[in-house]
Parts: structure tokens; sequence; C-alpha cells
């Protein structure tokens, strides 16, 4: 008989989920489901609220990439205002974006990923963990550590604190870097970027441990989305959005943000609070892409700081053409960390960035706003429409996770038809099917967010837990 394999919860992500396999009768993998089973309801009860207030609201979606969203939001009532916000402003916003990847990406290598790359895959669970990581090998957890409070030090020196911080308003920030913060920053940098250097160097002689994962762990062709700027160099705060094909064939020639309603539409699924975007020319599923640092590597023409580019140049000898291997956003997110501190040091160094004219102030003047920033994992789009008093009437939100949601289902059947097998159950396969998620390093507090009417299921059971009725509207 067929049966079904549950992974409850699956762990060292951000967010609650599950993953089902499906085995038909002789225990091949026959399906595999990513199931997210929170929900959240911003753009619900965001309505009616006045458009200043949404940056701060909003970055209340999520503990971990509270910047990105406050960043997006910003960005989307600038538009509303109809304002150009201060050349100050805008460094001041692209600075507190790079330090949240800095941070973000430290999180996700060193504590959620570095444990199965480490100590392996089919380590015991009770060694396989960040303490275990730390008795093995102290020295590169003393250096995620640091990366990661540096990252976290830098946003809280900006924004005034850590998380949740209420610094980025609609029009610019709400007060300037002075020089003895500025000045903290700049004493911390040379040591976070050899740390993010050491880290990448052992990184790249690690690879050759992991052929197999490399070759399946979501390894198949993709469209993949990301930011670039004017001269097609990688882009964070403020760019165009580029999507090449799975040969390097560019689909989405360098489109302004509001462009992206011709680009994507949402499919919802019943079984999953996770929306799917999708391209649109393609239509669903087969219009499957990626964001995230992997994508971003493989839309940029370059880095466009030295450190960066030189490792860019290893990063495209993997493959010819777009690297597709989900595995290497493991190896992508290394190279951000080092861009990031190179762009930070540029920016430290411009006596501008102490300027004290960082915000923009005016009435709203637009009815509709689009914001577009890149977070840790990938595109974020902040849409909102407003009445005539400056209040949200209506908002959708994609997250960087959602994009992500084809590929990393599809990523999951792969690794289970290969790993798992009929008839025998081993830690190691199991872990290896979480494993290709925690590469995508999904944000689920952040992902899950409404299109149309969600689906429900409604069971009446009795006692004994047998379906006496049930109700579902899909």
């Amino acid at each position: 008989m067929s049966k079904q394999i549950t992974i409850q919860p699956v762990t060292r992500i951000e967010g609650h989920a599950k993953i089902t396999l499906h085995l038909d009768d002789a225990g091949a993998v026959e399906d595999a489901r990513f199931h997210v089973t929170q929900f959240r309801g911003f753009e619900k009860f965001c309505q009616g609220r006045p458009l200043q207030e949404m940056p701060s609201i909003t970055a209340r979606i999520c503990g971990i990439c509270p910047v990105s969203h406050m960043i997006a939001s910003g960005k989307a009532c600038d538009a509303l205002l109809a304002v150009r916000i201060p050349q100050t402003a805008v460094n001041l916003r692209r600075l507190l974006v790079l330090a949240e990847l800095v941070q973000s990406h430290a999180l996700s290598f060193f504590h959620l990923s570095s444990p199965d790359l480490l100590l392996g895959m089919d380590a015991d669970p009770a060694e396989r963990n960040v303490f275990g990581l730390i008795e093995r090998y102290p020295e590169l957890a003393r250096r995620g550590i640091a990366l990661r409070k540096y990252g976290q030090q830098v946003i809280e020196w900006l924004a005034g604190k850590r998380i949740h911080a209420a610094w980025v308003d609609a029009g610019g920030v709400n007060n300037p870097l002075d020089e003895q913060r500025r000045d903290l920053i700049a004493a911390g940098l040379p040591d976070a970027l050899e740390a993010a250097r050491a880290t990448l160097d052992q990184f790249g002689d690690m690879l050759a441990n992991f052929e197999t994962e490399v070759a399946t762990f979501g390894n198949f062709p993709s469209a993949h989305m990301g930011l670039v700027d004017a001269q097609g160099r990688l882009e964070h705060y403020d760019g165009l959005l580029r999507m090449v094909d799975a040969d390097g064939t560019r689909l989405v020639d360098d489109a302004g943000p509001a462009d992206y309603r011709d680009l994507i539409a949402e499919k919802t699924e019943p079984w999953t609070f996770l929306k799917f975007p999708y391209y649109k020319p393609r239509g669903y599923p087969d219009g499957m892409y990626r964001v995230g640092p992997l994508s971003r590597l493989n839309v940029a023409d370059s880095c466009g700081t030295p450190l960066a580019d030189a490792a860019l140049e290893d990063f495209r000898a993997l493959a010819d053409g777009p690297v597709s291997s989900s595995f290497h956003y493991h190896y992508a997110r290394l190279i951000e960390i080092v861009h990031c501190l190179e762009r930070m040091q540029e920016m430290i160094d411009d006596p501008q960035i102490t300027d004290p004219r960082v915000k923009a102030n005016a009435q709203p003047n637009a009815e509709e706003g689009i914001g577009v920033a890149e977070a840790p994992r990938g595109t974020l789009i902040h849409h909102y429409k407003i009445d005539d008093q400056g209040r949200i009437r209506w908002m959708n939100l994609i997250v960087a996770t959602g994009h992500n949601n084809l590929a990393m289902n599809a990523g999951v059947r792969q690794v289970a038809r290969h790993f798992v097998k009929g008839g025998r159950l081993e830690e190691g396969m199991l872990n290896r099917v979480e494993a290709v998620i925690r590469a995508f390093d999904p944000c689920l507090s952040c992902s899950t967010h409404a299109a149309g009417q969600m689906p429900l299921i409604v069971q009446l059971m009795d006692a004994g837990g047998q379906v006496l009725d049930e109700k579902r509207r899909d």
C-alpha cells in the first residue's frame, strides 16, 4: 500500500512548516510537498492605517528581516508622496540594508546550515546543531557570532534598535548619522571583512565533499530574478528588475518596479498558506523562477567591488551559464557578505554620509505606490493604494520566500526521490530533505500573505476521530 511520511516540524528554519513525502506501492517517492502552516494577515489589518505608519507596522511582519519590510514599505510610501528623497537618506537606507544582509546571511550560514556542512548530513541530530558546531569548530563559530553581532550592531547604531526600529519614514529617515556612530561602524569593518573572507575560502575548500548534494539539491533549470543597477551590477536597495532564463537568456530586460504586475502573477493551493508567484508569460506552474543570493549573482553582470568580483569569477566557473544548484545558495550568501562589507566601507568613507538633510516632507500626491528592494532571501515587493485621506485601502506583499515556493517544492521532490528509498528510513535521508529547504533560507513569518479567498477545510469528527461531515472552500 502507498503511504505518507511527514517531517514536522522542519528544523533550523525561520517559521513553521512541514514536509510530506508520498510513496507509491513500491516505496518510491511519488510526490513531495512543502507545507507552510502559519498565516499572517497584514494586508487586511493594515487597511485604514495612515501611510506614514506603514514602515513601522510592516517591520513587525518579521523579527529576522524587519529592515527589509521597513525599506520596501518606505519606498512605496515615497512613491505615494511622489517625492525624491535626499541622497544622504538613500545612502543611509542602503547602509541599513547591507547591514541586515550581513547579519541575516551570517545567521543562515553559520547557525542554521553549518551543522550540516561541517558535522555531516548523517551526523547524530543530538550533536548536529549549533552547540555541536561550537564544540568541534570553535573558531568558525566565533566568526559567525561576530559577523552577526556586527551586522546587528550597525543596524542599532543607524536606526536606534536592532529589531523593529522606527527609523525609516515616508520621505527618508527620521534622524541622521553622527560622526561618532560613523566611526564605530568604520572601526568594526576590517575584522568583519576578514572573518567573511576566511569563511568564504574555507567553504570553497569544502565543496568537493558535497558533489552528491550539489547534484541533487534543487538542481534543475529555472529562471532567476533580482535587482541590478543601471550598469548591470549587483544591487540591493534601488534597482531594476532583471530576469534570466536557465541558459542565461534575458527574459526581463531591466524593468521598473511598477512593471512587476506585467511579469508576475500569484496562485494559491489548498495545502499551504504560502502563495505561488510565477512568471506570467509561461503560466503556472511552468513559470517557476528563483530569487535570493544565488539568483542575484546569476542575473548581475558583476558585483562592483573587488573582492566580491574575484569570488564571483570562481562562482561562475561552477557552471556554463547560470549556476543551477540550490546548494550553491550557501556559496552565494558568503560572496554577498563580502560584497556588503566592501560597499559599507565605501559608503562610510563618503563625508556626505553624515549630512543632516535626511527627510523630504510632503503630503500624499499619488494614489498608488510600489516599493521594491532585495531582502536577504530575495526580491521583496510592497504595493499600496490609498484613499483621499492618505489611508491604506488596499495592499499586496510579494515576499522573497514566496517567489521561491515553486522551486522549494521542486527541490524537496528532487532530494526525496534521490535519497528516500522504500522499505527503510535513515536520519540522513530525511535531514537532506530538510537541508534543501535550509539552502533557500526561507523566512516563513514573512512569506504567508493572502491572494484572493483563503482555502478552508472544516471537519466535524466524533469522539473516536471518525469524520462525520466536511466542508471545503477552495
